[in-house]
């Protein structure tokens, strides 16, 4: 049996999960799709489409889509599910997770690895998170979940877009940006989103029959600017401000930081992103040890990391990714002919130690 697709749906509280949950579910697109909410809130999928509302945990829509709650954990639910299917009991295609707006999807990502029961059923496809923009810079000022949901997202989807300025949307653009450069974004109306843009994204691949992510990365040159590897980004905390001094998590009113530097935010989140890159390949052996002492440290506030790896002894690229404390590398195809070989990484974590993971990295090649 093919594997059952599965997209984690995150974000913020009130950024419109539910009304884009409600719009895949109605839209006529022929695709038979399983609901799972982390909760049934008062905002739940309304009962208009529900056939049925009855304690059974899974409940068959009138449009042939199904909707269960967690009851126990996502493992059981989700075994119930292919089990099901298996059975003939069920009919779907794919498999939607909705979290609670504060939840981090990271283990909820990390169950479609760690189980090798729900990972000969299920392909996590991918993360995408949900962004409201009118209550984007309180959220991410105030919340870490919320910027964690950022950090971890392979598709952004930015609300509410109409209710806050053009300079607001591109600030609030520039930051995420920062915190997660490798997740396209992408300005909804009330979370009305084309089918072809929620599904099937393969944002998300940590499977042997890996294929390469074309778009990797693609974007990056053009936010250089906000990259200069050590300089101007993290100027806002610490460097010749000393006259106003205030606490990391604090907003800093001084005016200059405020729209003076170009576009860049005054508020240093604390997830962050940075880029690795090496013409130079890395010996196998050095890199696993060095990504397996950082990881056994670091995982808890390690996101999402993935690469495209020039590996000594091997003539195929190498792709490597992870969750937390998972990892997971695959052959990838060849490096054509004539193509430069590169090995190119991005780390999205939480106050992650920049340059003892680049010299680690550095000291891994060969």
């Amino acid at each position: 049996m093919a594997l059952i697709p599965a997209t984690i749906l995150t974000g913020f509280l009130g950024s419109g999960k539910t009304t884009l949950l409600k719009r895949v579910l109605q839209e006529a697109h022929g695709q038979k799709i399983a609901v799972i909410e982390n909760e049934f809130g008062e905002e739940n999928i309304d009962n208009d489409i529900l056939v049925s509302d009855t304690q059974e945990q899974i409940i068959q829509m009138s449009n042939g889509c199904i909707c269960c709650t967690i009851r126990e954990d996502l493992r059981s639910t989700l075994q119930l599910l292919a089990a099901k299917k298996r059975k003939g009991l069920l009919d779907f295609e794919r498999v939607v997770i909705e979290t609670t707006g504060l939840a981090d999807p990271g283990p909820v990502a990390q169950t479609f690895f760690m189980d090798d029961e729900i990972a000969e059923s299920f392909l996590l496809d991918s993360i995408l998170t949900l962004v409201d923009a009118k209550h984007a810079a309180q959220q991410l000022n105030d919340r870490q979940e919320a910027r964690r949901q950022v950090g971890f997202a392979d598709q952004i989807f930015i609300s509410k877009t109409d209710l806050v300025g053009a300079d607001e949307v591109d600030a609030l653009q520039h930051r995420l940006k920062h915190m997660n450069p490798r997740a396209p974004q992408k300005a909804v109306h009330f979370g009305e989103v084309a089918i072809s843009e929620v599904f099937d994204l393969r944002g998300f691949n940590l499977n042997a029959k890996l294929e390469i992510d074309p778009d990797f990365l693609k974007d990056e040159d053009d936010h250089s600017h906000c990259d200069h590897e050590h300089g101007h980004c993290e100027h806002v905390h610490g460097h010749g401000h000393d006259h106003h001094d205030h606490a990391p998590g604090e907003q800093c009113s001084h005016p200059s930081h405020q729209h003076g530097l170009g576009h860049h935010h005054h508020h240093d989140d604390d997830v962050k992103s940075f880029v690795f890159r090496s013409e130079r390949a890395f010996d196998p052996a050095k890199l696993e040890d060095f990504l397996g002492a950082i990881i056994n440290i670091y995982g808890p506030r390690m996101l999402r990391y993935k690469g495209v790896l020039h590996m000594k002894g091997t003539d195929r690229k190498v792709i490597f990714q992870g969750v937390h404390q998972l990892m997971g590398s695959d052959l990838g195809p060849q490096w054509a002919e004539g193509e430069q070989r590169l090995s190119k990484m991005v780390f999205i974590g939480i106050d992650l130690p920049k340059d003892i993971l680049l010299q680690g990295l550095e000291q891994s090649l060969v």
